[in-house]
This record gives C-alpha cells, structure tokens and sequence, in this order.
C-alpha cells in the first residue's frame, strides 16, 4: 500500500475535491517503469487539476495530479533504466491526461523520463521542477539567438513565480543585469537576493500605448506574463533581441503590431516544456545541474507534504505561491 492524492468528483454536483488515500500497485497504470516518488512540486497547472472542475485538464477521475515528479526506479521493462537508478520527470501531459507525481509510487513510459544529471539530487530536482526546466529552456532560447552578458538588462517577467524565480537566479549567476518584474513590493528583497540588480514595477508594463516602439531598452526577455505587458515588451527591445514566451499568466490575447519584428527585427520565441525532445531535455538538466546556483535555488524552496496540497492549489491559482514548493511524498 502506498499514499496519494486523488481528485474524485462528487456524481450528484459534478464538482470534485482532492483527498489523501491509500492505493495498491493493482491501481497503477500500465507503464514500462515503476518509480518510488521521493518528491514532487506544486505548478499552476496542478492546481488547476485539483480545482473542483478540473481546470479543463482533467478528462478521467478519479485522477493523481502532479506534474512533476523525481524518485527512484524501483522496476523497468525498459534497458534504459535499472532499479536503484535517480530519474525525473515533467511535462508529456503526466498529472492532467496521466497519473501524476502526488503519489509515493508512478508508473510512466521509459520515454518520458530523464536520468538525473551528477550534481542534483531528487529533492533539488523538483526544486527545479518544470518551472526551473521551462526558465532554462528559455534561458537556451535566448542565447541560441545570440543574447550574450554585456548586450544590456535582460528583462524577467513575473519575476517572483517559480519560472521568473529560476530565470533570474541563473541569468544572474551567468552575469546578466537581470531587471525583475513584479506586482508585489514586498517580494523586491527576494528578488534581489536572487540576483535581480532592478526592480520594475508591474504598472509601468501591464498597460498598452498606441505608439508601436519605445526606446531601445532590453537585450533580452524570459516573460511569463504575455497578454499587453509581452505587447508593450515587444516595443522596449533593442535591435535584434528575442522574448522567450513561457506563461499567460496576464491572458493569451496578444494586442500588439508587426512592428517591432520588421523594423528591429524582434524574435519571439515561443517555449514548450511538455512535448520538449528527449536530446534538449537532457541539455536543459545538465545545464540547469551546471548553471543554477544551489544556494540560491534553496532560498525560494517552501516545504510541503501530501496533506498540504490542496490549499497550496488553491493558493497558486490566487498568485499567492512565492518561489518552489518542494512535496515531500514520505513525510
């Protein structure tokens, strides 16, 4: 027998809840590998999946959320894997379509995991999470398009979420002036600590303008805001920079012009983490394993267990979630 948190929906109101319960491996999913969960983490994602219609993600209940997660393999069908070897898992739409990590035992396609790099263990990965993985994909992005320390700010939307947290920890400590955006004064200290060298409040980026450029003011940008602040971003950036596309946290409607990419040649460069190829993923960790300071990753980590998952969902959907949630499957 093993715990897990399993949303079921009430038949009579079509509504459903999260709750801890007691499972077997007779409940597991068919899957060519067997891990024992160490941890996983909290994402938007999740907390839409335990909200009580399911955030449009989840089809099939009872269903085990949990996007993320990192343990060790305890059986595999698979070469690839052996029992005893450290994996991690995001993304492949696992915890929406798929049995999730909010379990102390999953079961997954070999596929779908990769061998934790030397230099991380399981609770740092989930640390990292698909938050941390997404920022350095973007991080990747940005660079693969030329951006270089030196060029000029780089600018990081919702800075104090768990994309923008990492974004900034390892643009800093690649040695990038790193300007971090937020709407809550009170995270400021934090993002400094972090690294961040400004501060901008959110006002003056969530509002539109008519005029379709600004001064040339950002060699870069990992925003995970979109809607009229990625609009007005858009018209800031220097000739030739790129905005890596992470999140919609502001809304998915893009009110923008063309402008920007003819006359200055903008990039935007969307960034996927769910479907991301294998090689890349591999690339991603091992970077992240090199290039994101662990001190720096062990400031934004708030402890959680199974018990505590239902009202961190609630609290992410509100923006009240600061830095990574670590959930400790055996506490």
């Amino acid at each position: 027998m093993f715990n897990a948190l399993v949303v079921e929906k009430d038949e009579e109101s079509g509504l459903a809840s999260p709750s801890v319960k007691q499972l077997s491996d007779s409940d597991l999913p068919h899957g060519e590998v067997t891990v024992a969960v160490e941890y996983s983490t909290v994402n938007y994602k999740d907390g839409l999946c335990m909200s009580p219609k399911g955030g449009g993600l989840v089809r099939n209940y009872p269903h085990v959320p949990g996007i993320d997660y990192a343990g060790t393999v305890e059986s595999s069908s698979d070469d690839r894997y052996k029992p005893g070897d450290k994996v991690v898992l995001t993304g492949w739409r696992v915890g929406e379509a798929h049995w999730g990590g909010y379990s102390q035992k999953a079961s997954a396609l070999a596929d779908w995991l990769v061998p934790l790099p030397d230099g991380l263990d399981t609770r740092q990965a989930m640390a990292v999470g698909t938050a941390g993985f997404t920022a350095m994909l973007a991080v990747m992005a940005l660079e693969d398009h030329g951006l270089k320390p030196g060029h000029g700010p780089v600018l990081v939307t919702g800075a104090a979420g768990g994309v923008g947290s990492v974004a900034t920890a390892i643009l800093a400590h690649l040695g990038y002036e790193v300007a971090a955006v937020t709407g809550r004064p009170d995270t400021a200290d934090y993002l400094k600590s972090l690294g961040a060298t400004s501060i901008v409040p959110r006002e003056e980026l969530n509002e539109t303008t008519k005029r379709p450029l600004e001064s040339e003011t950002w060699a870069g940008c990992v925003d995970a805001v979109g809607g009229a602040m990625l609009a007005r971003v858009l018209g800031q950036m220097k000739y030739g920079a790129s905005v890596a596309a992470v999140g919609l946290a502001g809304g998915a409607a893009l009110p923008a012009t063309v402008i920007p990419f003819l006359l200055r040649g903008v990039n935007l460069l969307g960034i996927d983490s769910v479907m991301q190829p294998y090689e890349n993923r591999v690339r991603a960790w091992q970077r992240i394993a090199a290039d994101l300071p662990m001190n720096k990753l062990e400031a934004m980590v708030h402890p959680a267990t199974l018990q505590d998952l239902p009202k961190l969902g609630a609290d992410i959907l509100q923006g009240q979630v600061k830095g990574r949630v670590v959930v400790d499957l055996n506490s």
